[in-house]
């Protein structure tokens, strides 16, 4: 029983890594993809992109 654990494990790993990796880039692209429309609605609006400071 312990075997078929161990090989399932063994197998699953590269998969588990693959998917982790493949998420990241994802996460990467939405991000790049929300500042990019964010900036270019800034500039439709003329509003500062620095944080606004209220007192």
């Amino acid at each position: 029983m312990t075997d078929n654990t161990h090989h399932d494990t063994i197998r699953r790993t590269p998969l588990l890594e693959a998917a982790r990796e493949e998420l990241s880039k994802f996460e990467r692209k939405e991000n790049e993809f929300r500042k990019k429309d964010r900036e270019e609605r800034a500039a439709e609006l003329r509003l500062p992109l620095d944080a606004i400071k209220v007192h």
